[in-house]
């Protein structure tokens, strides 16, 4: 989508000749060039010959599928290295092919202080980060070993779970490490989940032994150790304090370092993994989590398929983690990394920028310190750059203004040719670049869909290619991702190597394998890296897993599209669909979607009831879009009187129901009556998921006065 160009004609005139000049001069070789040696391509560039090409094909020619890469119609992949099919043969490989390459990084933490916000509130600011810390493949290998060890003497089975409710950091991945060496399946917690979640996980799942970090200790898991008998043993991560008094009789709790020292004996040998690597919980978007059992050759497939879609990806590559290790995105991607080598640095969403809210102004952000080549990042976050460059643009002068508009419109016309366009990133994009370190090649987009307006975004001023992905937890979060020289919006590619995908008639929505022009259905991807199922809960196995000629398959619950070229678009998902009482089905996701371009959308739910003939509306506004709003309508107030302001909802209401109808959104479809929310969604108030989806339930609880209010007219 293009920005629109309101600008003085005879500065338009002057720039559209400047960039024909430097066009002509640029490209014209290898016009000739291409013409001479390929006449039957003519002036198409090799990106955009590769952007058109198959990348599916349906095995038996049915328009249902099942459809598999161009690559793998004879055979799925199921693993990179011959004899490596488990995670611990796959980190000894790495660790014996790269001994003395940096593996995991962590910033020192110099200094903090608290900062008072505007609004009284105190907020523990990192007042100084320094560089990043490294340890080696070798390193952590040994660290792992001695962990497992440790663990082992402290009376920690093989076959036994053991649970990790903790950030994302090097730990993690240590103890991850230390647990597939020694057979110990590793369950995965969120740790945003509330008190009874954790608890039900835990017990579900009868672990004695937790891994967790001293904050979560002290802030969430204390309060609930009554409820979790069988707990013995607590490893805090921390190296401080060294002492836990005051804990339940019968719970030890151990810094991590005292188990490995503990562990260092030689003669504590690992055991042979069996199947369950992970059980993983999902973070509860639908209600209680549930625990998915993934095996190891699950995620070995996965990270197989994944990793084929990253060209040139090698020891050279530097990833930032900073996503939940608990989600299946971020584990998966940190996966890939290690079996090729690449070293990893951690971050958090608060530290990841310059902007970022624990990060002192003036200090560098974990990205700017570690200058990433890898990121993978949800929609959210996204979506949270694009408002917000976008509104620097608003605040530039005129010149400012026209050149960044034009130089952006230009790429983009580039990009759906196949090109690139180095002056435009040196001179304009350059600092944008800088926002993510200046140096990332690869950007992986999953856990919710992109919007095409942010997509577009992120390939002209990032500079990089976005790669779309889809894929779940019960899918070991594999099933396809867009290939990096397809600049098409919409679509997430087709099926990795690993899997393959077919479509399902869903007669209640509409969707069936025989529409036209393009067969369309429930989404079921098969394949090695299908999990084993959900944790006891033979119930939903039944509803959601089928095997069928020795083939895994998952019923996703989305609806899809297969298009010409073998790519998957995701058009609905039967969850978010609701028939209004007129008849009409609105698929909230869809207008979600659309809606959170708008700038003065920070965040939405939508909402419908089947007894009620409208869609309403939740609305975190942009607090700085909004106090503009009311200062234009000179309406008054604190923040919070303003987003329970009548007049206030009144304008942001038209405001978005013009950008839902400039988004051809039908009627039906457009919130009818809004609420402001003053405060935002975070993982922390229990409304979104880690992965930032909305958890409609709680919202629907959090918002039942409200509901009751746009409902009853009053």
């Amino acid at each position: 989508m293009k920005l629109k160009e309101d600008l003085n004609p005879m500065l338009l005139l002057l720039f559209h000749l400047m960039v024909w000049i430097y066009t002509f001069l640029t490209f014209m070789p290898s016009y000739i060039l291409s013409w001479v040696s390929r006449p039957d391509v003519g002036c198409c560039g090799s990106e955009e010959e590769r952007a058109k090409k198959m990348k599916a094909h349906s095995v038996l020619g049915c328009p249902e599928g099942p459809y598999r890469a161009v690559s793998a119609t004879k055979r799925l992949a199921t693993s990179l290295h011959p004899g490596v099919d488990t995670l611990d043969k796959m980190f000894e490989d790495a660790a014996m092919r790269f001994p003395h390459r940096d593996c995991l990084g962590t910033r020192e933490v110099i200094s903090e202080e608290d900062e008072q916000q505007s609004n009284g509130k105190v907020f523990k600011k990192v007042k100084i980060l320094g560089e990043y810390c490294w340890l080696s493949y070798a390193e952590i290998l040994t660290a792992a070993s001695q962990l497992g060890s440790g663990l082992a003497l402290l009376g920690q089975q093989p076959k036994n779970n053991v649970a990790i409710f903790c950030e994302t950091r090097a730990e993690w991945i240590i103890a991850a490490q230390a647990c597939f060496m020694y057979n110990f399946p590793l369950v995965t917690l969120y740790s945003t989940l509330g008190g009874p979640a954790i608890a039900h996980g835990l017990n579900e799942t009868q672990v004695t032994l937790v891994i967790t970090s001293r904050e979560l200790l002290e802030t969430r898991l204390k309060a609930i150790l009554i409820e979790v008998p069988r707990l013995q043993h607590i490893i805090v991560v921390d190296n401080t304090p060294t002492s836990w008094p005051g804990y339940p009789r019968g719970i030890s709790v151990h810094n991590m370092a005292a188990v490995q020292k503990l562990g260092a004996r030689p003669e504590n040998g690992n055991k042979p993994p069996t199947d369950i690597a992970v059980i993983m919980y999902t973070s509860g978007s639908t209600g209680i989590p549930k625990g998915v059992m993934i095996s190891h050759s699950n995620i070995i497939a996965c990270i197989t398929g994944m990793a084929e879609r990253i060209p040139n990806l090698c020891e050279e590559d530097t990833y930032i983690g900073y996503l939940p290790l608990a989600h299946v995105l971020e584990l998966s991607a940190e996966l890939v990394c290690f079996s090729h080598g690449c070293r990893i640095g951690y971050s958090s969403p608060q530290t990841l920028a310059d902007q970022s809210t624990k990060i002192k102004k003036g200090s560098k952000g974990d990205a700017s310190a570690l200058q990433p080549t890898l990121m993978a990042a949800v929609p959210e976050i996204m979506d949270r750059i694009y408002k917000n460059v976008m509104t620097k643009v608003e605040e530039m002068n005129c010149v400012q203004r026209t050149l960044f508009i034009l130089a952006y419109n230009y790429k983009l016309e580039q990009l759906a040719k196949g090109y690139s366009t180095p002056l435009c990133d040196k001179l304009v994009f350059r600092k944008i670049r800088s926002l993510l370190g200046g140096r990332t090649r690869v950007l992986l987009s999953g856990g919710a869909p992109l919007s095409a307006t942010t997509q577009r975004f992120m390939n002209v001023c990032l500079c990089c290619p976005v790669g779309q992905g889809y894929g779940l937890t019960e899918t070991c979060g594999a099933g396809t991702i867009s290939e990096l020289w397809d600049y098409s919006t919409g679509r997430v590619g087709g099926p990795l190597v690993c899997c393959e995908i077919k479509l399902k008639d869903w007669v209640e929505g509409g969707y069936r394998r025989t529409d036209k022009p393009h067969p369309r259905g429930e989404i079921l991807i098969g394949g090695p890296n299908v999990t084993m199922g959900y944790y006891k809960n033979e119930v939903k196995n039944q509803d959601f897993f089928v095997d069928e000629n020795g083939q895994r398959w998952f019923c996703t619950g989305d609806i899809g599209e297969f298009q010409e070229d073998g790519c998957l678009k995701i058009i609905d998902r039967k969850k978010d669909l609701v028939k209004l009482q007129a008849g009409e089905y609105v698929s909230l996701g869809k207008v979600e979607a659309v809606l959170k371009n708008c700038p003065l959308v920070e965040n939405i739910c939508a909402y419908a009831n089947s007894d009620e003939t409208y869609v309403i509306g939740f609305v975190v506004p942009n607090q700085k879009q909004l106090l503009a709003l009311a200062d234009q309508y000179g309406i008054r107030g604190t923040w919070e009187e303003l987003c329970e302001s009548k007049a206030m909802e009144e304008l942001v209401l038209k405001i978005i129901t013009e950008a839902a109808l400039a988004a051809q959104l039908e009627r039906f479809e457009i919130p009818l009556k809004i609420c402001l929310s003053p405060d935002p969604w975070t993982p922390e108030t229990g409304l979104v998921t880690d992965a930032f989806k909305l958890k409609r339930k709680e919202l629907k609880t959090h918002y039942q006065d409200d509901i009751e209010r746009m409902y009853g007219g009053k």
